[in-house]
């Protein structure tokens, strides 16, 4: 019996996140360096290949909503209200997440597990460091795209090294306040005012500009 296309994608995303459920498990108990790819098969139930199939590196496993980050950035730009600047676009963006409580925003005892691990791992941090390097070409891109400018515009690549050091920022001192006072609304709070005072920089920085 030939399984449907869409069965055959439901069960591989429901395999994927069960291998980086069972991956960041053990690394939030024994530390990213110390799990090794075997480990988390027998804890997902899975072959030491079917990992592999899935995530390339150890590290992706931890950091899975990496391309899922990518195409949100890219998306609200792609979609965007044309009365509406790409910039301002990106800001709305952050007080959209907060309001729908985003993974991406949450602030959590299991936030502190994640962000201990990283602290923990010269290995996520270098990792950590990549992706905020290649988010800020895709945000550079997607400007670029959103305003009829070409790819390379040196404009584009300060606005989003800008706008990505605004939003870095602003989650550090969200995820260090909550492990203050362990209070979430205040956290998200806290990163939107941040995200706010940065995105008014940035608007400066861009003034005269399509993208502010």
């Amino acid at each position: 019996m030939t399984i449907p296309a869409d069965l055959r994608s439901r069960k591989r995303l429901a395999t994927r996140q069960a291998i980086s459920n069972a991956a960041t498990r053990l690394f939030f108990v024994h530390g990213f360096e110390q799990v090794t790819v075997d480990e988390i098969a027998a804890a997902a139930s899975v072959g030491r290949m079917t990992v592999f199939n899935h995530f390339p590196r150890k590290e992706d496993m931890f950091f899975d909503r990496e391309e899922e980050g990518r195409e949100l950035l890219r998306d609200a730009l792609r979609q965007r209200d044309p009365a509406i600047a790409p910039i301002e676009t990106l800001r709305l963006l952050a007080h959209r997440l907060a309001a729908e409580d985003s993974p991406y925003l949450t602030f959590s005892a299991a936030g502190q597990g994640f962000i201990a691990t990283i602290e923990a791992s010269a290995t996520l941090k270098a990792r950590a460091r990549a992706i905020r390097d290649e988010l800020a070409h895709v945000v550079a891109q997607a400007l670029a795209d959103a305003t009829g400018r070409d790819a390379s515009d040196p404009l584009a690549h300060l606005a989003a090294s800008l706008l990505l050091a605004t939003w870095s920022t602003a989650l550090i001192e969200a995820h260090r306040a909550f492990a203050q006072h362990g209070d979430a609304q205040l956290a998200k709070a806290g990163f939107l005012s941040l995200v706010d005072r940065g995105h008014t920089g940035l608007n400066a920085a861009m003034a005269g500009t399509p993208y502010a």
